[in-house]
């Protein structure tokens, strides 16, 4: 995919951080808890040799693996119980605001206030994310209703890629003039999904929720980054895969409380086969990163700053590495999946919200994202001013 002249800004973002958080500390003595009812319960056939012991999680296994030192979430308590695992979100009524919804348009209200225009000049509403939490009518035409926006409203899901996505699509609606400014939002409540009782994957997600205003360069402030191009890329792959999709219990067979795959795990929640995944999605983002700056005339030894997906930081690294030819700088390759552990799609939009104000006009950066499918995305913009 080509490079287009710049004709899209990225104008404006917002976050939504939950006010309860669970450290790694809290995490292990949860799920050390669990592993220890189970051993209990199955002491029999583990002396018998038929059933393995569950391995106890530690501090220093997650932060070794991950990175991770905290996440924040919309429930804890749940999470924290040894006999439940799985966090309290009652179900509404469908004539309330939905989960996600609330959790967007607190986000999208943040970003529209830094905008600081009326959301009558937003044309179109992007809900792009890894977990919607109905397949209709769409998380994106209910954001557009409560705040009030006309226009037209679509979900899309490419699992963690979903924001690069959802920028290129926004880019090039704009490009093409069927709208002059587009809404996109990725709200994640990642907790939802995510095996708690997985020692190899408890530790990894956290909920939040993003969004960002694109608008047309022809309406836009001095301030804001322009979108220098946009490439996207899928590749088919079962390493990451949710079979069941997002809080669906009550579809479970009846009697049965979590459908097993032959090696004891669920695969109706989260699964990943990670050393599958480093192998293979690592050299496949960092080539698309370097062929895509060539292609833009753009050197990736110059990039000031790298806004990557926040999975797992070894990967990080290893991609920083491989794109600037160096071990980069913390300020070149920013960070914050310690606190906010992996937050799907919102993650690289996470990092470019809080780390970039310090950037001065004429600052070439990347925001990339890479996840199940596998999928990537990357999005070369420049600061304004």
């Amino acid at each position: 995919m080509s490079a287009f002249s710049p004709t899209a800004v990225i104008a404006a973002t917002g976050l939504f951080t939950p006010e309860q958080s669970i450290s790694n500390a809290e995490l292990v003595e949860a799920y050390n808890a669990w592993a220890a009812l189970e051993n209990a319960r199955n002491a029999d056939e583990i002396a018998a040799g038929t059933r393995e012991a569950l391995t106890p999680s530690s501090v220093e296994f997650i932060e070794k693996a991950s990175g991770i030192k905290s996440r924040f979430v919309l429930e804890k308590s749940g999470i924290l119980d040894p006999t439940r695992m799985v966090p309290h979100l009652p179900e509404r009524s469908n004539d309330e605001l939905s989960i996600l919804a609330e959790m967007a348009v607190k986000a999208a209200q943040d970003a529209i206030a830094a905008w600081g225009k009326p959301v009558s000049e937003i044309g179109a509403v992007l809900c792009a994310a890894s977990n919607m939490q109905r397949p209709y009518p769409a998380m994106a035409i209910e954001v557009q209703q409560a705040l009030g926006i006309e226009g037209f409203a679509f979900d899309m899901n490419v699992a963690c890629s979903s924001a690069t996505f959802g920028l290129k699509t926004a880019a090039d609606f704009i490009a093409s003039g069927s709208v002059k400014a587009v809404l996109m939002v990725n709200p994640e409540v990642c907790s939802a999904h995510l095996n708690f009782k997985d020692r190899d994957s408890h530790f990894i997600f956290g909920d939040v929720a993003t969004a960002v205003i694109i608008e047309a360069d022809d309406q836009a402030g001095p301030s804001g980054w322009d979108i220098l191009g946009t490439r996207l890329k899928t590749v088919m792959s079962n390493n990451i895969r949710n079979n069941f999709g997002f809080l669906n219990k009550a579809a479970l067979p009846t009697g049965a409380t979590e459908p097993v795959r032959a090696d004891g795990l669920t695969d109706k929640m989260f699964v990943q086969q990670g050393r599958k995944v480093f192998k293979d999605v690592v050299p496949m983002v960092s080539e698309m990163i370097l062929e895509h700056a060539a292609d833009l005339g753009i050197e990736p030894t110059g990039l000031k700053r790298m806004w990557l997906h926040q999975a797992n930081i070894n990967m990080n690294q290893f991609i920083g590495r491989k794109v600037l030819g160096r071990d980069p700088e913390p300020s070149e390759n920013v960070i914050i999946l310690d606190a906010y552990a992996n937050t799907s799609s919102a993650g690289s939009v996470i990092a470019f919200h809080l780390h970039q104000e310090d950037m001065s006009a004429g600052d070439v950066g990347l925001i990339c994202s890479f996840g199940a499918g596998y999928s990537a995305g990357t999005v070369f913009v420049r600061k304004r001013g």
